[in-house]
């Protein structure tokens, strides 16, 4: 139970901060917030394993420490940049 409310705390902070970010307006309510955050934590995670260790493994561990927050963040802007990029939507 724990770990779904700091996936839902880490989504919304990581996300509403990619948000800010991210030049435009994206149109998304709370839960699309959170959402995209959650999406950015697996992205960042990803590409942080991915940076890090030379492997492609896929972890799902959350935590709400500052580098878990600023991992989403990063991962969260890539994804609305991957998403506006392959839907040639502007922001």
């Amino acid at each position: 139970m724990f770990t779904i409310i700091t996936w839902a705390v880490l989504g919304l902070i990581a996300g509403a901060i990619a948000r800010a970010i991210y030049p435009g307006h994206q149109g998304l309510g709370i839960i699309g917030t959170m959402v995209l955050g959650i999406i950015g934590a697996f992205v960042g995670g990803f590409l942080y394993n991915l940076i890090t260790t030379g492997t492609l493994a896929f972890g799902a561990s959350a935590s709400l420490g500052i580098g878990s927050i600023i991992v989403a963040i990063i991962g969260a802007v890539v994804a609305l940049f991957v998403y506006y990029a392959v839907t040639k939507r502007t922001a």
